[in-house]
Formats: C-alpha cells, structure tokens, sequence
C-alpha cells in the first residue's frame, strides 16, 4: 500500500471502530458507548485513513480545555503500518487544530508503544509527564508517557 491508495477524511466513530476491532496491542477495544460518552458535548475530530473504501487507521481527538485539544485514540491496522498512515493522521489532526485556533496538543501514550513516541518526538511533541506504574504487577513498559505540542 503506498500513500496514492490511502486517503484521509472526517469519518464517523463506527468506521473508527472497524479499525479498533482490529488492533491486537488492544486487550479490551473501546466501545461506541464507551466514545460518545467521552465525547459528549465536546467538539471531537475524527480522522479516517481509507483503503479501497475501507477504514485502515483512525485518530480521535476532542476539546479538552480552551486552546487545548486532546489526541485520545488513534490505531494502524498491521497490515498498513510502516507506510506514513499515523504520521499523515498526526500532521492533518495538527492542520485542522491550527485551524480551530488550538494552541497546543496533548497526547498520552504507554511506553511499549516505542513507534509512537519515536513519532511523536520527531514532531516536536515534548514530554510533559510520566504516570508510574499502578499495580506490582505492572512494569515499566506500563508506564504512561503525556506529551504537549505547542502550535
């Protein structure tokens, strides 16, 4: 798949859950009642990367604050990583977010996910802070890493 067969578009939360449901790093995939509660009442972004028609990746982000937009959820089918498909999401979600006249994005990741927060540090996302484990039995690949971008 190179970048001439994917397009992006605002989509709506159940092409974004095709995608979720097909995610194996997801242990327990969100739910659509699980996002419209999150969601309620917020202005929300919801970027979808098709394929043939077909949704292959997803970012999801709303209005946290004043100025302050918040990258919640975004996902890779496996098939279709490696190929620009986050990075393309991640600078549209940064154009649309200039455009609504945000100053900054925050985004949580754990730190198992190292292709995420090599992504986001290549983009000038700077950490903001670390969540430690919770549990003895959580280590520190556990650990949750937010990032801030100014814009």
């Amino acid at each position: 798949m190179t970048q001439a067969q994917w397009h992006i578009h605002q989509g709506s939360i159940e092409d974004m859950l095709v995608v979720e449901q097909q995610i194996p790093e997801f242990s327990t995939p969100k739910t659509r009642e699980d996002i419209l509660q999150r969601l309620a009442g917020r202005k929300y972004l919801a970027l979808i990367a098709s394929c043939d028609g077909q949704p292959v990746a997803y970012k999801l982000g709303y209005e946290q604050a004043a100025q302050q937009f918040y990258s919640w959820l975004g996902a890779v089918i496996p098939a279709c990583r490696g190929k620009g498909v986050a990075r393309a999401l991640l600078l549209e979600q940064e154009h649309w977010c200039r455009e609504q006249g945000f100053s900054y994005i925050e985004v949580k990741t754990m730190n198992r996910f190292k292709t995420m927060i090599q992504m986001l540090v290549s983009h000038d996302y700077h950490i903001a802070e670390l969540t430690h484990p919770a549990t003895p039995t959580d280590t520190l690949l556990d650990v949750q890493i937010r990032f801030r971008k100014a814009l």
